[in-house]
């Protein structure tokens, strides 16, 4: 269920979210949080909403074609996960998997007669939002590594009001800073974030089918077309994905999290059971579907960035909206099928 450096994944994250909060204050703030992946050249809603753009989309790229393709690719529900401005392994699949359902070449990269089909809809990629009172109430606190010292916190809230806006609009807070120069996340603050907001309930799933090969998950309704496919982490050699035919048993929402350190083979000598509190950055995010193998489940995840590039604990982790997608469309008894 969790990655076997979570402890040091998290610690890097709450210093990296306060970084990002400071410069998000500032006009610099969008050079400071730049990353590696991080698209350079200024981004702007001109930009990223022109219909008439048709540029090749490939690995190594970056900038407003990608960040409009992987926004309506999230949109189409075939998400690349985490929204970043960059090509990366996980929108290689997405756009390959949206191609095959719409009856184009499966060819993983962007070209005119896929652009044609993600511009159908129509909606803009990037929109105005005003920040409420709620996105920055908090509290805001930095999450410990050790699980003991995890079961005091409160909750596993946010550690900052920019990963929480991260976290509603599928985005990196790297890529909110990059868009927002300058801006301060405060009440009344108008930002401009990509269109994923509110979006329309899956149909009623037939099928879920998770696949180690591709590390994705994809829904298939009850005619067994594929509707939706999410990039997953899945398994590692300590726990491999139990390949075969289970059911789901049930769905908990902002679960709390029971850690049993004899179930990970990476706890420390000293662990003992401790019992999380729920929260998004609780180590199985904000939604669990219970699977009829025992200790087995799709879950989120408080690193969404890691999703599709990092191993676990035998259990299959999306980001925590893509779960609380699979979650609205999947019932007791809806088959999963892990397959290699």
């Amino acid at each position: 269920m969790l990655t076997p450096l979570y402890g040091v994944a998290q610690l890097a994250k709450t210093l990296v979210a306060f970084t990002l909060a400071l410069s998000f204050l500032t006009a610099g703030g969008a050079a400071a949080a730049t990353a590696k992946r991080a698209p350079s050249a200024p981004l702007t809603a001109d930009k990223v909403n022109d219909p008439n753009i048709v540029t090749p989309v490939g690995p190594k790229s970056t900038g407003a074609a990608v960040l409009r393709a992987q926004v309506l690719l999230d949109r189409a529900r075939f998400t690349p996960g985490e929204i970043d401005g960059s090509f990366g392994s996980n929108m290689e699949k997405a756009i390959a998997a949206y191609q095959k359902a719409n009856g184009l070449t499966a060819s993983g990269r962007l070209d005119l007669d896929t652009w044609t089909a993600l511009n159908r809809e129509g909606a803009p990629a990037l929109v105005t939002y005003t920040v409420s009172a709620a996105d920055v109430a908090g509290p805001f606190l930095p999450i410990p590594s050790d699980m003991v010292e995890k079961a005091k916190m409160p909750a596993m809230g946010y550690t900052s009001a920019l990963e929480a806006m991260g976290e509603k609009f599928h985005a990196s807070p790297k890529l909110l800073s990059q868009l927002n120069p300058g801006k301060k996340l405060a009440e009344g603050t108008e930002i401009l974030v990509p269109n994923v907001a509110d979006l329309p309930a899956l149909p009623k799933g037939g099928k879920v089918v998770v696949t180690k090969s591709t590390s994705t998950v994809a829904l298939q309704d009850v005619d067994g077309k594929i509707v939706a496919q999410f990039p997953a982490s899945m398994g590692s050699e300590h726990d491999p994905l139990p390949v075969g035919a289970w059911k789901i048993q049930g769905v908990a929402r902002n679960p709390v999290f029971h850690y049993n350190p004899k179930l990970f083979w990476d706890a420390k000598p000293s662990d003992t059971a401790a019992k999380i509190p729920a929260g998004p950055n609780n180590p199985v995010g904000v939604t669990w579907i219970d699977l009829s193998k025992k200790n087995y489940g799709i879950h989120g995840t408080p690193e969404p960035s890691f999703i599709g590039k990092s191993q676990s604990h035998g259990c299959i982790r999306l980001t925590n909206w893509d779960a609380a997608a699979l979650a609205q469309a999947v019932r007791p008894g809806t088959p999963a099928i892990l397959q290699d």
